[in-house]
């Protein structure tokens, strides 16, 4: 996310060591966070207690690594591609799990919530946003290095809007159905749970179809896209200043970075991204 969402702002990430400092400080409350998911074993009231901070605290660097992303789009100039749809999504979809993360959180509404639905629809909300909608949008932004092709925007944004909505069409009414009561794990269901659960097995379907829609053109696109150019996207970053796919050897000579900018044409349309005296 850190590396796509600068690009198609047209501008350096906002707040970098801020960012570094909670992906660190992520990695060690989640050493004390995974016990959330046995609140309702007999572990002591006191270890419950100090889970729980944990669970709630991981949500301050989270906040402030999406407040930097939000930040470094509002100052820049959004350049939207396929893969800037999928980091928008991901903006939606992991705060809304998150939001779902701080109520289960709490030890006395867990114990209300737990093996119902609820908790399906919040662990795919925190899974699909925070995991595999970023990970779509890192394969369609570094395909054309990877391979030297091209990948069919208007495609892919078909495949973006059906397991967008797919995605939402299927989980979301998972949480009524669990604040409804309705448990997991079991092969039927109450017939007052019929109507929210076809909605959820349409939106299966959905994506279901988005992935086999994106296999089918992924292998399109590896034998008859069109080729890429060296820079498709302006990025700054070293990765792209190679032809695209990179030589063996990426560089002949170790390169030596000075800085680097965005520079704006007189239209504002695509960005220059290798001003004078500021490459590699």
């Amino acid at each position: 996310m850190s590396s796509i969402i600068p690009t198609f702002s047209r501008r350096p990430i906002y707040g970098y060591p801020a960012i570094v400092l909670s992906l660190t400080s992520t990695a060690f409350l989640s050493f004390g966070l995974w016990v959330h998911h046995m609140f309702a074993t007999h572990i002591p009231d006191l270890g419950k207690s100090f889970f729980t901070a944990a669970s709630m605290m991981i949500a301050i660097p989270t906040a402030i690594q999406i407040f930097c992303w939000i930040a470094t789009m509002w100052t820049g100039r959004l350049y939207v591609r396929t893969p800037m749809l999928f980091s928008l999504a991901f903006f939606f979809i992991l705060v809304l799990g998150g939001l779902t993360g701080i109520m289960v959180a709490s030890v006395p509404l867990d114990l209300q919530l737990h093996d119902t639905y609820f908790v399906v629809a919040h662990l795919h909300y925190v899974l699909l946003g925070g995991a595999v909608f970023p990970l779509f949008g890192a394969w369609y932004y570094w395909f054309p290095k990877i391979t030297g092709r091209m990948m069919s925007e208007r495609l892919g944004r078909w495949q973006f809007w059906l397991f967008f909505i797919g995605f939402n069409v299927a989980f979301y009414p998972m949480h009524h159905l669990g604040l409804q009561g309705m448990p997991r794990r079991y092969a039927t269901y109450l017939p007052e749970f019929t109507l929210l659960n076809r909605i959820s097995t349409v939106g299966s379907w959905m994506i279901g179809l988005g992935f086999f829609y994106s296999a089918w053109y992924l292998g399109r696109a590896l034998f008859n896209g069109p080729k890429a150019p060296s820079n498709p996207w302006q990025s700054t970053t070293l990765e792209w200043q190679t032809p695209s796919p990179p030589p063996h050897d990426n560089f002949a000579e170790t390169p030596i970075v000075n800085h680097w900018a965005y520079e704006y044409r007189p239209n504002g349309a695509v960005p220059q991204n290798a001003p004078a005296g500021a490459t590699v």
